[in-house]
C-alpha cells in the first residue's frame, strides 16, 4: 500500500512539475538543457539550405537570443534543435509545446494574439505581389482576370481577397503549400502573380534561375509587423526574449545581421536580395512594442 501511495505522489509530482513548465518556458529550457525553435523551410526572413541547415535573419536572431538565454539561466550548454514549421502548423505547433521560440516570418495579429504571444516586432513587412518582368502587370487593377497565387495559412490570403473584394476585380486565387510553392506556380506560368510579403518575394526571386525575370510591384497592400511567437501567459520567458532583442538593437549587432542578410550576398545562390531597411521597420527598433498589425493603419 504505502509502495503504492509512493508512486501516486511521485506521479502527482512529476505531473505538477510538467504542468508548472507548460508555463514556464525557461525552467523547461534550464532542466532538459535544450530549447526547440521553430524555423522555416523557404521564408525571407529563415529558411534551409538543405541537410538540416536553417538559416536567415530571424533564424540567426533567434539563435543569439538562445546565447542569452544561456547565460540568463546559467548554464554551461544550450542545445538547440530546429523544428520546421508551415504557415498552417505554425501556432499549434508553439501551443502544444513542440516548439519553444518560433522565428520564422510570422504576422503579429489580433485573432493570433488570442492564442499566443509575440516578441517585440523585429521586422515590418509590406505586402506586394511578384511577376514575371514582362507580364505587364504594375498594379492591382492589372490583376482583372487574373491568377493570383498566395500561400495558404498566411494573412496575405486575407489581403488578397479584401483588395478583390474593394477594387471589385475579378481574378482567381490559387494557394501554395508553402512560399517556394506559391513562386513555383509563376515561375511555371500556373500563376500570373504571387502576393506576399516583400522579403519573402525579393528572397525567392533571388533563389530563381534568372532572377532579373522578376519584379515585385503594385500599391503597399498591406503593413504588417513581424515578430518571433512564444506560448502565452508566460511573463519571464517573453521578458527574456525582448530583453534579447533589444540588446541587440542598442549594440548594433541586429543592424548588422540586417546587413548580412538583405544588403550582402547570401547563401545558397549568393545573390543579393537587396532590400533596404524600411523607415517603420527602423521605427519598430526605435521604440521596441509588440503592436498587431491592426494598430497599422492596416484598411
Amino acid at each position: 500500500m504505502k509502495k503504492q501511495l509512493l508512486a501516486a505522489a511521485v506521479l502527482a509530482l512529476a505531473a505538477s512539475a510538467s504542468f508548472a513548465q507548460a508555463g514556464d518556458t525557461l525552467a523547461k529550457i534550464k532542466s532538459s538543457g535544450s530549447i526547440t525553435l521553430g524555423v522555416r523551410e523557404s521564408s525571407g526572413l529563415s529558411y534551409t539550405l538543405g541537410n538540416g541547415k536553417y538559416v536567415g535573419f530571424h533564424t540567426e536572431m533567434a539563435e543569439r537570443i538562445v546565447g542569452d538565454l544561456q547565460k540568463d539561466l546559467g548554464v554551461a550548454k544550450l542545445d538547440i534543435k530546429y523544428q520546421p514549421v508551415t504557415s498552417q502548423n505554425r501556432i499549434p505547433l508553439v501551443t502544444n509545446g513542440t516548439v519553444d521560440l518560433e522565428c520564422g516570418s510570422t504576422t503579429n495579429n489580433k485573432a493570433r494574439q488570442k492564442d499566443v504571444a509575440f516578441a517585440v516586432t523585429t521586422y515590418v513587412e509590406e505586402v506586394r505581389m511578384a511577376v514575371k518582368a514582362n507580364s505587364g502587370i504594375n498594379s492591382i487593377k492589372d490583376l482583372k482576370g487574373k491568377t493570383v497565387a498566395t500561400t495558404t495559412g498566411t494573412t496575405s490570403v486575407q489581403t488578397l481577397r479584401k483588395n478583390e473584394r474593394a477594387t471589385g476585380l475579378d481574378f482567381k486565387e490559387v494557394y501554395g503549400k508553402d512560399h517556394a510553392d506559391s513562386f513555383l506556380m509563376v515561375e511555371t506560368g500556373r500563376a500570373d502573380a504571387f502576393v506576399m510579403d516583400g522579403s519573402i518575394l525579393a528572397a525567392n526571386i533571388s533563389k530563381a534561375k534568372n532572377p532579373a525575370d522578376y519584379k515585385i510591384v503594385g500599391e503597399v497592400l498591406s503593413v504588417e509587423p513581424i515578430a518571433c511567437m512564444l506560448r502565452k501567459d508566460d511573463p519571464a520567458f517573453k521578458k527574456a526574449v525582448d530583453d534579447s532583442i533589444k540588446r541587440q538593437i542598442a549594440d548594433g549587432s541586429l543592424a548588422k545581421l540586417y546587413d548580412k542578410w538583405f544588403m550582402q550576398p547570401v547563401p545558397p545562390t549568393n545573390v543579393k536580395i537587396g532590400l533596404p531597411m524600411s523607415e517603420a521597420t527602423k521605427d519598430a527598433w526605435a521604440h521596441p512594442n509588440d503592436k498587431p498589425m491592426e494598430d497599422y493603419g492596416n484598411k
